[in-house]
C-alpha cells in the first residue's frame, strides 16, 4: 500500500491527515498576509476616510470566510464518483441508474474487460460471500452468478466485469485467498451477457432449423471444447463406437450421447471437468435434435457464370445422395483422386458421411435441369473445420468452386470459426487458386506431397466477414 493510499484510507475512518510540509506551507502564507496587510493599513491609514475603509474590509473578509467554511463543511473535497471511475465497494449502497454499465461512472471508458470464471467452494455458509468480498477488492463487478452444486462442494460459475488494469491472473489468486479451488478463467464477450435461459432458447431454435447446428450450439453452451460425431457404421469400414445408453454417459470432463443414427456424440473437455446441469443442457439439446431428425434449410440462389449459364447453389443433405454419386460418375479420375486422396473406387463411400447435416454443411451447383456439377463441404473436426471442393470436369475454371468455397468460408466465419483448412495434392493449382482468392492470410504445409492451406478468418476485416454473413445468411 503507498503513503498516498494509506492516507486515504485513515481519511475514510475519520482520522486527520497532516503533513509537515502542508503546515509549512500555511505557515509562510501566513507571514506573508501579515506583511502585505501591514503595508496596506500604512498606505490607507494615513489618508482620508482610511480607518473606515480598513473596518469595511475587515467585515468583508470575515464574511467571506465564514462562507468558505461553511461550503467545505457541506461539500467534501473528493472528487466525484463519475470522476474517478471508481465501483462502488462491498456494502456500500446500489448504483442508481446513472451508475449502471454503460454511463460515465463505468471504469474509464473502453478499460473494462469481461471475464468468465468457474471456481469450486466448500458447501458452507460464508463461502459465497467470502468470494464476493474478495472480488470487491479487486474492484471486480458481479454481472451474473451461477451455482452447481455437487457431492463435495459447489461450482461458481461468474461473469465479471473488472477494470482493464486487472489481469485474470490477479482476479484467480484473489479467488484462491478466499477458499476458490480448481479456479478456471477466460475472457468473455457481449454475448455472454445474455442470461442463460434465454441463450438456451436461442440454441435450441438454431438447432431445430438446421442439424449441422447441433455441433455450433453444444460449443458456444459449453464454451472451448472438442466435439467429435463417430457414426455406428464408419465410411472406411470397421467396427463402430461403444454404444451408449439413452440417458447418455457424463464421465468428468467427457460426455457421450447417442446420435439417432446408432452413432454417439462424443464432448470433451480436458481443462475444466462437465457439471451435472451442463450435462443435463446438453442432453436436452441433442434430444430434441434426435426427435427432429435429419433437416436443412430449402433457401437457394441462382446465379449467372460469365458465359451467361445460370447455376442454383443450395444446401444439400443424404436425400441427394443419388444426384452425388451421379456426379461422381461424370467426374474423370484424376479429378476424383484430387478431392479424395486414394483409391476412386472409395470414393461413393464417403458421400454418405460428407452429406450428413450431423457431421457439417454441404452446398451444390447444380444446372437449370437439376444436375449436380459441384459440391463444397464445411466439415466439423472436432475444434477445427475443413472445407473441400469437388467440381465436374467440364464445369472447372469457370468460377464455381471459388463461389462455393466464398459461402462456405461465409458460414464458418457466421459460426465464429478462427480458421478453416483444406487439404489437396501439392499439384492442385485449381484449390490453391480459390484459396488465394479469399484474401485471408494463408498458412501453407507440405509433406510427402500432401498440401495442407489454412486461411486464417480471425485475421479479416470485421466489414468484410459481415458483408458475407449478411450475403449467404438464406444458405445457413
Amino acid at each position: 500500500m503507498t503513503p498516498e493510499m494509506s492516507d486515504v484510507t485513515r481519511a475514510r475512518h475519520g482520522r486527520p491527515v497532516h503533513h509537515w510540509r502542508r503546515d509549512l506551507v500555511e505557515l509562510a502564507a501566513l507571514f506573508t498576509a501579515v506583511a502585505v496587510a501591514d503595508g496596506v493599513a500604512n498606505l490607507i491609514g494615513h489618508g482620508p476616510g482610511g480607518p473606515a475603509l480598513l473596518v469595511i474590509s475587515a467585515l468583508a473578509l470575515a464574511a467571506t470566510a465564514g462562507f468558505h467554511t461553511w461550503w467545505a463543511r457541506r461539500h467534501g473535497h473528493a472528487p466525484p464518483a463519475d470522476d474517478t471511475g471508481a465501483r462502488p465497494a462491498a456494502g456500500s449502497r446500489p448504483a442508481g441508474p446513472a451508475e449502471q454499465p454503460g454511463t460515465a461512472t463505468d471504469e474509464v471508458a473502453g478499460a473494462a474487460a469481461l471475464w468468465r470464471m468457474r471456481t469450486t467452494v466448500k458447501d458452507e455458509p460464508g463461502s459465497l460471500a467470502a468470494l464476493c468480498a474478495a472480488l470487491a477488492g479487486q474492484r471486480v463487478d458481479i454481472l451474473s452468478l451461477q451455482t452447481h452444486p455437487l457431492a463435495d462442494g459447489t461450482v461458481d460459475e461468474f461473469l465479471l466485469r473488472a477494470p482493464g488494469a486487472v489481469a485474470g491472473a490477479g482476479i484467480t489468486r484473489a479467488v484462491s485467498l478466499a477458499g476458490g479451488v480448481d479456479t478456471w478463467i477466460e475472457r468473455a464477450d457481449a454475448h455472454d451477457l445474455v442470461d442463460v435461459p434465454t441463450r438456451v432458447l436461442g440454441l435450441a431454435a438454431r438447432t431445430a432449423l438446421d442439424a449441422a447446428e447441433l455441433p455450433l450450439a453444444l460449443r458456444q453452451l459449453l464454451g472451448r471444447c472438442t466435439i467429435r460425431s463417430l457414426p455406428g457404421t464408419p465410411a472406411g469400414g470397421g467396427r463402430g463406437p461403444q454404444p451408449v445408453p439413452v440417458e447418455g454417459v457424463l464421465e468428468d470432463t467427457v460426455m457421450r450421447l447417442r446420435a439417432p443414427e446408432g452413432g454417439v456424440l462424443v464432448v470433451e473437455r480436458p481443462y475444466l471437468p462437465f457439471t451435472p446441469t451442463e450435462f443435463a443442457r446438453a442432453r436436452a439439446l441433442v434430444e430434441l435434435d434426435n426427435r427432429l431428425g435429419p433437416r436443412i434449410p430449402r433457401g437457394q440462389d441462382v446465379l449467372t457464370l460469365p458465359e451467361g449459364n445460370d447455376i442454383t447453389v443450395r444446401r444439400v443433405d443424404t436425400g441427394d445422395l443419388a444426384a452425388a454419386k451421379a456426379m461422381h460418375e461424370r467426374c474423370s479420375p484424376r479429378t476424383l483422386g484430387m478431392r479424395y486422396h486414394g483409391p476412386v473406387g472409395d470414393a461413393d463411400r464417403y458421400l454418405n458421411h460428407l452429406l450428413s447435416p450431423r457431421f457439417g454443411r454441404t452446398l451444390a451447383a447444380q444446372t437449370a435441369s437439376g444436375r449436380i456439377v459441384g459440391l463444397g463441404h464445411l466439415l466439423w473436426d472436432g475444434d477445427e473445420t475443413e472445407v473441400a471442393l469437388l467440381v465436374e470436369d467440364d464445369w472447372q475454371q469457370r468460377g464455381i468452386g471459388a463461389e462455393l468455397l466464398g459461402r462456405l468460408v461465409a458460414m464458418a466465419a457466421e459460426a465464429g470459426c478462427a480458421s478453416v483448412y483444406a487439404v489437396t495434392q501439392a499439384s492442385n493449382t485449381g484449390m490453391v487458386t480459390v484459396m488465394r482468392g479469399l484474401g485471408l492470410p494463408l498458412d501453407y504445409q507440405i509433406e510427402e506431397g500432401t498440401l495442407v492451406i489454412t486461411a486464417r478468418l480471425d485475421a479479416a476485416p470485421a466489414g468484410s466477414r459481415d458483408d458475407a454473413r449478411t450475403a449467404h445468411t438464406p444458405l445457413r
